[in-house]
């Protein structure tokens, strides 16, 4: 299976991020490619109010996406914001496309280095997975990269692949954290990781400003053996990649951590 990652770097207006989800995923499937991810926060750049962007998955922003799915018959992963509850909104993934259709809710919120997440986010609590392709999708957001617990759940309900969609911090040591953790992941579940990034806004040319996770680059496509299959650097870009079913059984069979770990969860 052909899959694509869109490492884009969104701006504060959803109407022309809709335009880089056109063009990217029409790049995508010009290439070949079934999926395309993009990154975490595609609809609007953190570090902008998100109460006024937030639309519900009927809402015109997503249906858009969902139309660009339909009309380049590839399915499409996205960060965007959906209403919360008490103000907030729900930092969401779309997953849309011919035949495929559900959503996920970040669980774990970024409330760390001086960023408060859960201050205007409002979390999920429930792991998501969805089939294409004859492979099967687990779905994570950027902080839940450093819970092991949700990429292992995504495979124990059957995931081949998980795919991490992040607007990552950028600071001291922290590309380097992201690059380990995302091929920890692989290895804890034995799942191709497929890990989206916004891209490094200063590789436009514009400053960092405040604590917002803005995006360092970097996405990769990770083997079930922690191997970087892909990889992208810090400016925006496409990587296209084929995936192998087999080779996750094959892991598997090899390295059977699933099934040899152990329950260590208090009565």
């Amino acid at each position: 299976m052909r899959i694509a990652l869109a490492q884009v770097i969104s701006s504060s207006d959803p109407s022309s991020n809709l335009d880089l989800v056109r063009d990217y995923a029409g790049r995508a499937k010009a290439a070949g490619a079934e999926l395309v991810v993009f990154p975490e926060a595609a609809m609007c750049a953190f570090g902008n109010p998100l109460g006024s962007v937030a639309e519900p998955l009927d809402g015109p922003w997503a249906s858009t996406v969902r139309q660009i799915a339909a009309d380049l018959g590839i399915a499409i992963v996205a960060g965007m914001f959906t209403p919360g509850s008490g103000g907030r909104v729900r930092n969401t993934l779309l997953v849309t496309g011919p035949g495929t259709e559900t959503s996920y809710d970040k669980i774990h919120l970024f409330d760390a280095f001086g960023f408060a997440e859960s201050d205007a986010v409002d979390g999920g609590d429930a792991p998501v997975t969805f089939s294409l392709g004859g492979m099967t999708f687990g779905l994570a957001t950027c902080y839940d990269v450093r819970f092991p617990a949700l990429f292992t759940a995504n495979a124990r309900a059957g995931a081949d692949v998980n795919i991490v969609c992040a607007s990552w911090g950028a600071g001291p040591g922290k590309t380097e954290q992201w690059d380990l953790l995302v091929r920890a992941r692989a290895l804890d579940s034995t799942t191709y990781v497929l890990a989206c990034g916004q891209g490094d806004p200063a590789s436009l040319g514009r400053p960092l400003e405040g604590t917002a996770p803005t995006g360092v680059g970097h996405s990769a496509v990770v083997s079930p053996l922690g191997e970087e299959l892909a990889a992208l650097g810090e400016a925006p870009g496409l990587a296209v990649l084929d995936l192998d079913p087999e080779l996750v059984a094959q892991v598997r069979e090899r390295l059977p951590v699933l099934a040899n770990a152990k329950d260590f969860a208090a009565a």
